[in-house]
């Protein structure tokens, strides 16, 4: 927990351990450097041996998870049904998450650790167990307090605890979550048989057994129960989306591993080849490049699917029991339509590998902080490492050190990633309370009172504490740590004692003499007004320390508050380098004018400032204007940015992001047509970004200016096909006229010319209804998705005559409903009443806490309010209101945060809400985007740099082995097949001869050409050696968000970069397999297909 002055080098020996007295003295505030001594800082290393402390922290079990609805499942694993849903007797809507039995079976096993180890140490160590809901703190802004909290408190020696909490937290499941996978209907269920096909179920069983995660196969949205109540935007795009989703639960390895298997499986299904790669683990990000660029190009010209590991492998130390890993920890795996694509890939992989420089630096981080970074902002790194194209070297949970090591292929990313991470340890505080002189008419806590006192603390507040001799020592995020010490300030023994208090607080270098003001007036005032005193104390070359003393609990906290409001809010934004000059004006006078009237500091920086110009194109996006200003000002920042982007053309205008629901499979089609996404991009002036292929996400974010960005959208959607089918029953007449040259020339040639969309008359079929044949008649409309939102009218258009002759409504199926309820309905949520009918609540359901949702705007998609494509005339109106409220803007970011920012310093609001962007440092160096093969650079200027404290690995140097068989292209053995499902040649023996396990029968080599006719041999299972890919909050959200919606609505989700999947062809055609099926009357039934070996033939994806 060290938070004495965790200095390194030669001040270490000089701590001092106080005589073992009764209560520990505080050390004097004047010796300010004898001050690192042992009282301070309850790390293992600097507290004596047999020193005895009693220690409480939170175990954060994801209690709040949701299983998934009952109804809605088809399939699940094995043993899973009954871990997820709730028992018969207990009614679902009413139990709460954490009842579940899962929920409850993970606090039990954790009780019985605890007992466990108790009894194991011979009276040396007592761990206890407390679980409850947190009850509000007087005066503090808290999240939703429903779910339950379970936490552990510890007594005994210092240094055992300490290893009893790592341990506890790596054999805990904490990092618990789901992960979404939608699958198409007709792979699980092929038309003409009955019931799903039993290899791909024997899979999921397969992957399940092996992972020891719980998969579940749930019906698609459009057939569930709650997509009836059709409000506008609500069941339109539900009923679009056909396709099934998988779920799998599990810990953060597992769920990867799982997913990442599943998803392989669904592209052997669809005829393509499997093979892997071995690359060093840390270079992975590196040679992706910025927001994976270079993988989306790769996989853009080799029509390939690249699928990396998980990036932190090793920071939790939980694995499920039984569990086998199914792959190397540094293994990509590769899938393509054969085997020369994934061939040509693997060398363009290697060559990225043979041309990275690496520069890697170690830099020193607050002990205490790294395992609140691991377990809160795990996700903030993982953006901070994409958005950079860097690698951190994190250390594992509980593990007490406190040095990360950053590599980048430049340095000026290896800075900026460093800075982003030391300004994400800015948001934890930690705080020590000696009491000195206790009460002497209190009684002193007993062994068994602490034990009740400290979870109680802990649970209310958030915070870890150490209690040692009436001394506590509090760490946790900047509110959590407030929360404790004003319940610590009830307590009765401290409450009239004489105590000393002391909070610490975290901040970057280049805001010391903002907060100091001039000669230190700022600092002087405060310490004046609310008699504490302040030290500002170095740490590292990127923070200092802001420690604040005080002898009366109100004192401390009013001049902690005092120094919050004078610690820097900033808000960054992007101004195009040719307006800078006409904002600042001549000799300045124009920006001085504003910084005046709003007591606000503006700094721009221009491409040279930011590392040279022809860095990147993407270095024009970056944010080069920052404005700061003391939090108390804060709500000035918004005004500022206003008053600048007026200067500015709309074709420039604020930077927004929108994302767009595309089925995960048609990205392949998308990247193969790289080079009209770039032409659309320098058209538009914006930027198209597809999620990485491991996360499976169906969310592209478009960037850009936001009068821009509703156009490109707008545009790239018109590249996305989609298809509609409407039945109907119909009599003689209704035929005749269906087929009639009236019909085609009235209604369909004027269905395509004012409304854009297709269509075609399908052969009818014969069904059944009661007792007597009814001839059903089919008609398929085709448009592209900017259209989608005209598909009401144009259904409607289209059926006008048969209305007219007798056809009833409601015997249309496919037809879209109209929204049920007024424009009213979207706010009945709020409005909790069994008269009103609910609408869907616009959250997307996230399975952890929604750590970074508001990142970037996440606001529904502008086409969602257009309908007819002949409606665009409303754009313009459209744009000013979106203006207005600015509801996706990265400016109206800042609002959520400057609400309340006159209440603490907005480094500590990201941590309250998160929606903040990081304060932005003064290098004038900003933190987006590189060189254009992802800043692969080589060349004198970087190293003359190498003596500054940097290694540089020049391209002479180890290269990680590529594994030289998988470049060879050995591929005949399917004996020894690590994806042993698909056909043949669809997995690769070269670089795995791991056994295969028993699948469905064997293919021999004579088969290969077996593709061609009915009878695929495929084959189920999957083999040890395998690391997990990582789990990623925004692939998540966005799997979880709304599918793939017809009319172009996009529901809230979180943030996506990373990049597109893989491509198969470069024709934007619907997707063919390799070799199309034959006629669906020869597919043979595979009901049996654990007892013959052959399967059916490849189901083509939707097309």
């Amino acid at each position: 927990m060290g938070f004495g002055m965790s200095r390194t080098g030669p001040q270490q020996p000089q701590q001092q351990l106080p005589p073992d007295l009764s209560i520990a003295q505080p050390p004097p505030v004047a010796g300010k450097r004898a001050m690192n001594g042992a009282s301070m800082s309850p790390n293992p290393a600097t507290i004596a041996a047999g020193h005895l402390v009693n220690l409480s922290f939170n175990v954060p079990f994801n209690s709040n998870l949701p299983g998934p609805d009952k109804d809605d499942i088809l399939y699940s694993s094995t043993g899973a049904f009954q871990k997820w849903i709730h028992p018969d007797g207990a009614a679902a809507d009413e139990t709460p998450n954490h009842a579940l039995p899962i929920h409850t079976r993970n606090v039990e096993n954790l009780r019985s650790l605890c007992k466990q180890m108790s009894e194991g140490s011979g009276e040396r160590l007592h761990a206890t167990v407390t679980s409850s809901k947190p009850k509000p703190v007087p005066g503090m802004q808290r999240g939703p307090l429903t779910a339950l909290v379970t936490n552990v408190c510890i007594s005994g020696e210092a240094e055992v605890v300490h290893k009893m909490r790592a341990k506890v937290l790596n054999e805990t499941p904490i990092t618990l979550r789901r992960e979404t996978i939608d699958i198409d209907r007709e792979i699980v269920f092929p038309k003409g048989q009955d019931g799903a096909r039993a290899d791909i179920l024997n899979h999921m069983d397969d992957v399940a057994d092996k992972t020891k995660a719980d998969i579940f196969l749930l019906e698609s949205k459009s057939r569930r129960k709650d997509s009836e109540s059709a409000s506008f935007n609500g069941a339109i795009e539900k009923s679009m989306d056909k396709r099934l989703q998988i779920h799998v639960y599990s810990d953060m390895e597992s769920c990867e591993n799982a997913k990442t298997r599943l998803l392989i499986m669904i592209d052997q299904i669809l005829q393509r080849q499997v093979d892997t790669i071995r690359l060093e683990l840390s270079l992975h990000t590196l040679i992706s490049g910025r927001h994976r660029r270079n993988v989306k190009l790769i996989e853009s010209a080799t029509g390939t699917a690249i699928y990396f590991p998980p990036m932190f492998p090793t920071v939790f130390g939980y694995v499920p029991p039984g569990s086998i890993p199914l792959r190397g920890r540094d293994e990509i795996i590769i899938t393509g339509e054969n085997m020369d694509m994934i061939l040509q890939a693997k060398k363009r992989l290697h060559e990225l590998v043979m041309l990275t420089k690496t520069f890697v630096k170690d830099v020193q981080i607050t002990t205490s902080k790294v395992d609140y970074i691991l377990l809160e902002r795990l996700d903030k790194i993982r953006k901070i490492i994409e958005a950079n194209g860097s690698y951190v070297l994190l250390p594992p949970l509980g593990n007490h050190s406190g040095v990360l090591r950053v590599q980048a292929t430049d340095i000026l990313n290896v800075e900026r990633t460093v800075r982003e991470i030391m300004g994400l340890a800015g948001q934890f505080y930690s705080a020590s309370w000696w009491v000195t002189h206790p009460d002497p008419s209190q009684r002193q806590p007993t062994p068994s009172d602490i034990r009740a006192m400290l979870p109680d603390i802990c649970i209310n507040s958030g915070a870890e504490i150490t209690f040692e001799k009436l001394n506590f020592h509090i760490n946790g995020s900047d509110d959590a740590v407030k929360a404790a010490m004003s319940i610590i300030n009830t307590l009765p023994f401290v409450k009239k004692a004489q105590s000393t208090l002391r909070v610490k607080v975290e901040l970057a270098n280049e805001h010391k003499e903002f907060v100091s003001g001039k000669k230190n007036g700022k600092i002087n005032k405060i310490m004046s007004q609310s008699n504490v005193q302040i030290v500002f104390d170095g740490f590292n070359e990127y923070n200092f320390y802001i420690d604040v003393r005080g002898a009366q609990y109100e004192a401390t906290k009013n001049g902690l508050d005092l120094v919050e409001l004078e610690m820097p809010a900033s808000i960054s934004f992007h101004v195009p380098d040719q307006y800078h000059k006409r904002i600042i004006g001549i000799g300045g006078q124009h920006i001085q004018r504003i910084m005046k009237k709003y007591s606000v500091f503006v700094k721009f920086s221009n491409a040279m400032d930011r590392g040279g110009i022809g860095k990147d194109d993407d270095d024009i996006k970056v944010d080069n204007v920052i404005c700061r200003t003391p939090a108390r000002n804060a709500d000035n920042l918004e005004l500022v940015k206003q008053e600048i982007m007026d200067m500015v053309e709309k074709v420039d205008a604020e930077f927004v992001s929108e994302h767009i629901p595309v089925d995960r499979l048609y990205h392949r089609e998308l990247v193969a047509r790289m080079s009209e996404i770039e032409e659309l991009e320098k058209k538009w002036n914006c930027k198209v970004t597809f999620p990485g292929t491991e996360q499976a996400s169906d969310m592209i974010t478009v960037s850009g200016p936001e009068y821009q960005v509703p156009l490109a959208v707008d545009e790239f959607l018109g590249m996305v096909p989609e298809t509609h089918e409407i039945e109907f029953p119909a009599t003689e007449e209704l035929s005749v006229l269906l087929r009639s040259d009236e019909f085609m020339k009235e209604r369909v040639q004027k269905l395509k010319d004012q409304y854009v969309v297709e269509a075609a008359v399908l052969e009818p079929k014969q069904e059944r209804q009661g007792d007597r044949e009814v001839v059903i008649e089919r008609l398929t409309l085709s448009y592209t998705r900017n259209n989608a939102g005209g598909l009401k009218d144009a259904i409607d258009f289209l059926l006008l005559p048969f209305l007219s002759k007798g056809l009833a409504v409601d015997d249309v199926k496919g037809a879209i409903p109209r929204p049920k309820s007024d424009s009213f309905e979207d706010n009945m949520p709020y409005f909790e009443s069994k008269l009103l009918q609910r609408a869907e609540p616009p959250v997307s359901d996230s399975p952890t806490r929604a750590s970074f949702v508001a990142e970037e705007g996440s606001s529904r998609s502008i086409f969602d309010k257009l309908r007819k494509p002949s409606s665009m005339a409303s754009f313009s109106s459209f744009i000013d209101r979106r203006r207005k409220n600015g509801n996706n803007s990265p400016g109206s970011l800042f609002m959520h945060a400057s609400n309340n920012a006159s209440k603490a310093s907005l480094v500590s609001m990201e941590s309250r809400d998160s929606g903040y962007r990081n304060p932005w440092n003064d290098s004038g160096v900003d933190l987006e985007h590189d060189a254009p093969n992802g800043g692969l650079a080589t060349g004198g200027s970087h190293h003359s740099l190498h003596g500054n404290g940097w290694g540089s690995f020049s391209t002479t140097a180890s290269r990680p082995n590529t594994s030289s068989n998988s470049l060879s292209g050995v591929f005949g053995d399917s004996a020894n097949n690590k994806f042993p499902f698909g056909v043949n040649g669809n997995g690769s023996s070269s670089s795995l001869n791991t056994p295969m396990i028993p699948g469905l029968g064997m293919v021999h080599s004579g088969s290969a050409n077996g593709m061609t006719n009915g009878s695929t041999p495929l084959s189920v299972g999957a083999t040890p050696g395998d690391a997990t890919p990582r789990y990623d909050a925004k692939a998540r959200d966005a799997d979880s968000g709304k599918g793939e919606l017809a009319n172009g609505d996009v529901p809230p989700t979180s943030a996506l970069t990373g990049t597109s999947m893989a491509t198969t062809t470069a024709s934007p055609a619907p997707i063919e397999p390799a070799s199309a099926p034959p006629p669906t009357a020869e597919i043979p039934s595979v009901a049996k297909a654990s007892t013959s070996s052959g399967y059916p033939a490849p189901i083509a994806p939707p097309q």
